[in-house]
C-alpha cells in the first residue's frame, strides 16, 4: 500500500508588510487575524466584506502559509480576479500556488486531473445552455416524446429541472414538486429522460455546467486518496458570498475543510435571496452546528449610506425570527430621511418618479446614479411608458425593454392577427411556435391561409367613419382548413390555437382588451409558456400587467395603435445621442444586489406584490422577501424614496381595487420616514406630469 503525500514548500515567517490594525476597523480586524479555525463572518452590506477576504488571504501569507495551501471559492470570476489582484498588490509579490477562483472553475480544473477516475477522458468538453439543450433534444427523440406529447416541457425547461436536482441534491419528484408541479404527472418520463441525458453524455465525453460540481462532490466521496491529498494541500479554504450556496456547494466545502478545519466563511444571512435558484439559507444559519467551535465575527460598520437610510435597513430587518442579529452603523453624516411615497395610481407613481429624477438630475445627480427597484418586472410597465414619452433615457438591467419581450410580442402577434387577418407578420410568428413548424413551413401555410381570405378594399373604396367593420369569423374556418397542411407534432397545439383564435374573433365585438389578453393567455399561449420557459410564471404575470394596461383603450385597434407608437419611441431613443450617455437604471432587486447608487426609487410596495403573494404564504417565503426589501433599502446612499399606488388594476380584467402597503412598510417606524403628499389637482391627464 502507498500513500501520496504533499510536501508544501517550505516559507519561513517574514516580518508583517501589512499594519493592519491601520488598515482596518476593529471589526474588520478581528476577522483578518483570526486563529485558525471555524470561522464566520456575518458581514453587513457595505461594511467592506472584499476587503476583509483580502487582507485575510494577505495575513496568512505574512504568517507563512505557503499560498498553495490557500483556496479561496468566489461566486464570479470578476470577484475572483479583483481579490486576487488585490492580494498581490497588497504583498507586491507573485502568489505562486495561490487557487482561487468560483466553485466552477476549480471544479473543472480538479476534474482535469481526474477525470479517468470518474469515467470520462482528460479531454471531455464542457457543454454550454443550448449545446445541453441540443441533446436533451436528443434524448426526447429517442424517448420517443416529442412527436406524442406536445405539452411536455420542452428542452430548456428540462435543463432547468435537471440543474435544480442536482444543486439542490434531490430528486427528480421533489424538484417538481417544489418548483414545477404542473408536471408531477410526468414525473416517471422525466427521471427516464435525465437517466438518458446523463448516458449520453459519459458516451460523448462531455460535461455540463452542474456537472462541473456534480462530479467533484462525485469524485471525493467516491476516492477516499484523492479527497485525502487536497484536504492535506488545502489547509485554509475561505468562502465567499457563503449565504448563496447551495446543497452541493456546502457538501463541497464541509469535505474539503473535514480534516483541519480552518475554514473562513464569509457572508451576509440577511442578503440571502436566491432560494429560487437553489440556494439554501440553512447553510449559513447552520454552519456553527456543522463545524463545532466556530467563533462567529459581525462586520457592522457601513461606509456606503447614510445613517438615516441604515436605521430604516435595521428596522426592516428586525422583525426576521431565523437571521443572526446584527446593527449596521454609519460612517457617515446624517442626510435625508427616506420618503414614503403614497400615490393616487401606478400612472401618478410613474409620474412622480421621472418627475423627481428629472428635478434630481438638474441638481447635479446623474442619471447613472439613480435607480429604480421593483420586485419583479412587469411592476415597471408604466414607469417604462413614462420615461419613454419624456424622453428620459433609461436601461433595463435584463437588457430587454417590456413590448420587446418575447412574451408580450407573441401575445400582441395573437391580438393582430385577429384584428388584421392580412397580417403576414403576425401570422408567420403564431405559427411558428407550434412544434415543427419553421420559416419555410410557415411560408407555405401563409399563402394557402391567405388564398383564403376575401379581398382587401380597393383604393377608391369609401372611408368609413368610426373603427372599421367586424370581418365574418374567417380565422377559426381558416385554420380549421389548413389542419391536414401541418406537421403531425404540431397537430394537437394547431388545434389549440385555432379554438383560440377563433373565440376571440368572436369576442372581439363585445370584449374589452383585458378579456382579450386573458383568453389568448388561457386558451393557447398559458401552455406555450409553461413548456417552453422556466420562468412561465413571470412572463405570465408580465401579461397580467399588460391587461391591466389595455383597460384603459376603447378598442383593440387604439391599443395595437399605441403599441406601436411606443415602440417606435423607443426605437427612436435608442439612436438619439444623450448627454454623456446618462441613464436611469431599472432593474429588479435580485438584480440589483451587490450594486449602489446615489438615489433608490423602491415602487409597487403593495401587499401580494411586495413581498409576493406566493412567497408570503411561508414563514420561510416571507421571511426571504423581508430579506430582499433590506437588500434593496441598502442598495441607496443618499437618497431613498419608498413609492406605493394606493389602486392599481390588478390581474386580467381587474377592475380599480384599493391596495394595501406592503407589510414591510407597517413594519417601519414612522419617525424614520418623511411622508411626502402628492397634490392630485396637478395631475393632468394629458400630460401625465406632476
Amino acid at each position: 500500500m502507498s500513500r501520496d503525500y504533499v510536501l508544501p514548500r517550505f516559507q519561513a515567517p517574514a516580518a508583517p508588510q501589512i499594519d493592519y490594525a491601520r488598515e482596518l476597523n476593529p471589526q474588520q480586524f478581528a476577522a483578518v487575524t483570526a486563529v485558525p479555525g471555524p470561522a464566520l463572518v456575518i458581514a453587513g452590506a457595505g461594511a467592506g466584506k472584499t476587503r476583509t477576504l483580502v487582507y485575510r488571504v494577505a495575513f496568512l501569507i505574512e504568517q507563512g502559509i505557503p499560498p498553495e495551501c490557500i483556496l479561496l471559492l468566489t461566486f464570479t470570476n470578476k470577484a475572483a480576479r479583483e481579490m486576487m489582484q488585490r492580494v498581490r498588490n497588497l504583498l507586491e509579490n507573485d502568489l505562486g500556488g495561490l487557487w482561487g477562483g468560483t466553485f466552477h472553475s476549480i471544479g473543472h480544473r480538479i476534474l482535469r486531473r481526474h477525470a479517468e477516475a470518474i469515467g470520462y477522458p482528460p479531454n471531455f468538453t464542457i457543454l454550454d445552455r443550448d449545446d445541453a439543450a441540443d441533446l436533451i433534444r436528443a434524448c426526447l427523440a429517442d424517448a420517443k416524446v416529442a412527436p406524442q406529447e406536445p405539452l411536455f416541457p420542452k428542452a430548456d425547461v428540462l435543463a432547468e429541472i435537471f440543474s435544480l436536482a442536482t444543486n439542490m441534491q434531490i430528486g427528480i419528484p421533489e424538484t417538481l414538486e417544489r418548483h414545477f408541479s404542473s408536471f408531477e404527472p410526468l414525473a416517471e418520463v422525466i427521471v427516464d429522460l435525465q437517466r438518458r441525458y446523463s448516458e449520453r453524455k459519459r458516451q460523448a465525453g462531455v460535461v455540463d455546467f452542474d456537472d462541473l460540481l456534480a462530479l467533484w462532490l462525485a469524485l471525493l466521496r467516491d476516492h477516499p486518496d484523492v479527497l485525502e491529498r487536497m484536504q492535506r494541500r488545502f489547509q485554509f479554504l475561505l468562502v465567499d458570498e457563503y449565504q448563496d450556496t447551495n446543497r452541493i456547494q456546502s457538501d463541497l466545502v464541509d469535505l474539503l475543510a473535514a480534516r483541519h478545519d480552518n475554514i473562513m466563511a464569509v457572508g451576509d444571512d440577511s442578503q440571502s435571496i436566491y432560494s429560487w435558484r437553489g440556494a439554501n439559507f440553512q447553510n449559513i444559519l447552520r454552519f456553527p452546528d456543522r463545524h463545532p467551535n466556530t467563533t462567529v465575527y459581525r462586520i457592522e460598520t457601513n461606509y456606503r449610506s447614510t445613517p438615516d437610510i441604515l436605521r430604516l435597513a435595521n428596522a426592516a430587518i428586525a422583525p426576521n425570527i431565523h437571521q443572526f442579529p446584527k446593527e449596521l452603523t454609519a460612517v457617515r453624516p446624517p442626510g435625508a430621511k427616506p420618503a414614503l411615497v403614497v400615490c393616487r395610481d401606478g400612472r401618478v407613481q410613474a409620474a412622480f418618479v421621472a418627475t423627481r429624477a428629472a428635478e434630481l438630475r438638474e441638481q447635479g445627480t446623474s442619471l447613472d446614479a439613480m435607480a429604480v427597484l421593483y420586485r419583479s418586472h412587469f411592476h415597471a410597465l408604466e414607469l417604462q411608458l413614462e420615461l419613454t414619452r419624456r424622453q428620459i433615457p433609461f436601461s433595463i438591467t435584463s437588457g430587454i425593454r417590456f413590448f420587446e419581450q418575447a412574451h408580450v410580442k407573441d401575445l400582441t402577434a395573437i391580438l393582430k392577427l385577429v384584428s388584421n387577418h392580412r397580417d403576414e407578420v403576425a401570422f408567420k410568428r403564431l405559427v411558428r411556435l407550434l412544434p415543427g413548424i419553421g420559416a419555410v413551413v410557415s411560408g407555405r401555410l401563409w399563402a394557402q391561409f391567405a388564398r383564403q381570405l376575401p379581398p382587401p378594399p380597393s383604393a377608391s373604396s369609401s372611408v368609413p367613419d368610426g373603427p372599421p367593420p367586424l370581418s365574418p369569423p374567417l380565422i377559426a374556418r381558416s385554420f380549421e382548413a389548413l389542419a391536414s397542411s401541418v406537421p403531425k407534432k404540431a397537430s394537437s397545439a394547431w388545434t389549440q390555437l385555432s379554438a383560440t383564435l377563433g373565440q376571440l374573433e368572436q369576442e372581439r365585438a363585445r370584449g374589452k382588451v383585458s378579456d382579450l389578453i386573458a383568453l389568448a393567455l388561457d386558451g393557447f399561449y398559458r401552455t406555450h409558456l409553461e413548456t417552453t420557459y422556466d420562468n412561465a410564471r413571470a412572463r405570465i404575470d408580465d401579461l397580467d400587467q399588460l391587461a391591466s394596461y389595455g383597460r384603459q383603450f376603447a378598442s383593440l385597434h387604439e391599443f395595437l395603435a399605441q403599441l406601436a407608437l411606443l415602440s417606435n419611441v423607443e426605437a427612436e431613443g435608442e439612436t438619439r445621442p444623450q448627454q454623456d450617455d446618462e441613464r436611469i437604471r431599472l432593474t429588479t432587486v435580485h438584480q440589483a444586489k451587490g450594486l449602489e447608487f446615489d438615489v433608490v426609487f423602491l415602487i409597487m410596495l403593495c401587499d401580494g406584490l411586495f413581498p409576493s403573494a406566493r412567497s408570503a404564504k411561508s414563514v420561510e417565503g416571507e421571511e426571504e422577501e423581508r430579506r430582499l426589501f433590506y437588500v434593496a433599502i441598502t442598495r441607496a446612499r443618499n437618497e431613498l424614496y419608498l413609492c406605493y399606488p394606493a389602486t392599481r388594476s390588478f390581474g386580467v380584467g381587474g377592475a380599480e381595487t384599493p391596495q394595501q402597503p406592503s407589510r414591510f412598510l407597517e413594519d417601519l417606524p414612522a419617525e424614520l420616514m418623511e411622508t411626502w403628499n402628492l397634490h392630485p389637482a396637478a395631475w393632468s391627464e394629458e400630460t401625465r406630469t406632476l
